[in-house]
């Protein structure tokens, strides 16, 4: 039987944790919920939470990853025998599963647009046209099939590699382009005329936007945007050897996290306020704005073939440790089985996406309680699933697990242990409760 692969370094255990959290959450998500949100007040209170919450949790996945040294639910069954904890291992399955299928819709959206950008297709016919583009390409059903079938091939073959051969080899070419091209990106941006006033919306405080809204919503954006809830991080940290200083690892990818995010707002706001655009439009920002934008740049369309690369690359690292996640526990010690096992479930992941790749078109007047099938598994997995796989974790590294095992697992110093315990023993659980039921009464209202 196949040995158990690791990651072959601390660097590239980092890279995959990172590109895992740094996906549509940092790229996509983030400036929207910015620009929507006050921008400068946002990203205050995002970079505050994702250090004060998001990390703790972050590093109790780890911690229980690496202490189990097995996928999620075999792991959970060695550090508390007998009992159901394993089932949050089992939830991590059933979220990633589908939260892939309908991320990787996403992913067809991206190459649909990395293609015209490749081609030099993007012929813009008056205004609304970039509008007019997107409606098209998410309402043919043959190319979001199309689209969303390439990208779970791409996934499955860096998937079956392995830990090194394929997830680690992956994100080390990945990254590091990922974060050239968005250096790349953001000079650009802010040599426009005027590309101050986006640096400003960003970085100079709107304080009529500090209120209990803001704040929620700035702390689900840093809990969602670190992956953590579904047991990828857990994974990830099972490959880990045990001479590697966890605190150090969460803490960078932490701060890959948020410097990723904010990279991604200085691309956006400062090229969209020097061209009079709007900081407000929500969702479409990356798919309808910003290649209007790009369009009046010079040697625009290479920059926006740089940007569409850039975030295939982002959702690409974060769909790997989903795919992952679901292999590692259907093949439980049975390692010589990953390739195929990465092939029945990449295919099965992607016959479930098809409702959620339709929802735009075949599908758009199927409902399920007033939400697409692509809307309802999103909210499933982001406004159910995530919370409370990541309020078990946190009570889990809290309460289950031998205070002075887990100090020994850290290694850190007692001060920052001691921190870090308060935090996933109280603050945490505190905090996710209160995001969690914001999110329940913000969809009924909504």
């Amino acid at each position: 039987m196949a040995k158990r692969d690791h990651f072959a370094s601390k660097i590239g255990f980092i890279l995959a944790a990172a590109g895992s959290a740094i996906g549509l959450g940092a790229i996509w998500k983030f400036p929207y919920m910015a620009g929507t949100n006050g921008g400068s007040v946002f990203v205050l209170l995002f970079i505050i939470s994702t250090l004060l919450i998001g990390l703790p949790i972050l590093l109790a996945e780890f911690v229980i990853g690496r202490k189990g040294q097995a996928d999620a639910v075999t792991g959970l069954k060695k550090l508390a025998p007998g009992k159901k904890w394993f089932l949050i291992g089992w939830s991590g399955f059933f979220f990633s599963f589908i939260i892939l299928s309908f991320y990787s819709v996403i992913g067809g959206w991206i190459l649909s647009y990395l293609g015209r950008a490749l081609l030099f297709r993007f012929n813009n016919e008056g205004e609304g046209y970039y509008a007019d583009l997107f409606e098209s390409i998410i309402a043919n059903p043959w190319e979001i099939l199309i689209g969303q079938a390439v990208f779970m091939i791409l996934t499955v073959l860096i998937v079956r590699g392995g830990i090194k051969g394929g997830i680690e080899r992956a994100s080390r070419l990945m990254m590091p382009a990922l974060l050239i091209f968005f250096i790349v990106l953001v000079i650009r941006s802010l040599t426009l005329d005027g590309a101050w006033e986006g640096v400003k919306f960003m970085f100079v405080p709107d304080w009529t936007y500090f209120n209990a809204q803001t704040m929620l919503l700035a702390l689900g954006q840093a809990f969602f945007s670190l992956s953590v809830g579904v047991a990828g991080m857990m994974t990830y940290a099972s490959y880990l050897p045990k001479d590697q200083r966890l605190g150090n690892s969460a803490l960078s990818v932490s701060m890959l996290n948020i410097g990723i995010s904010i990279m991604a707002g200085l691309v956006i706001f400062p090229a969209v306020f020097a061209l009079g655009y709007s900081p407000n439009e929500g969702p479409g920002l990356v798919f309808i704005i910003l290649p209007a934008v790009f369009e009046q740049l010079p040697f625009g369309a290479f920059f926006m073939l740089l940007f569409f690369i850039l975030l295939l690359f982002a959702t690409l690292t974060s769909s790997i440790s989903m795919l992952e996640i679901v292999v590692s526990i259907g093949i439980k010690n049975a390692y010589d089985k990953r390739k195929s096992a990465a092939w029945i479930y990449g295919l099965m992941i992607f016959l479930v996406g098809i409702p959620s790749a339709l929802s735009f078109g075949v599908f758009s007047d199927i409902k399920i309680f007033g939400k697409t099938f692509f809307d309802s598994a999103d909210f499933i997995t982001s406004s159910i699933g995530l919370p409370l796989g990541a309020l078990m974790i946190s009570i889990f590294a809290g309460y289950v697990l031998k205070k002075d095992e887990t100090f020994t697992e850290l290694n850190i110093s007692s001060l920052s242990f001691n921190t870090w315990y308060f935090i996933v023993r109280y603050l945490a659980p505190a905090a996710i409760i209160v995001v969690f039921i914001n999110a329940i009464i913000s969809a009924i209202q909504g």
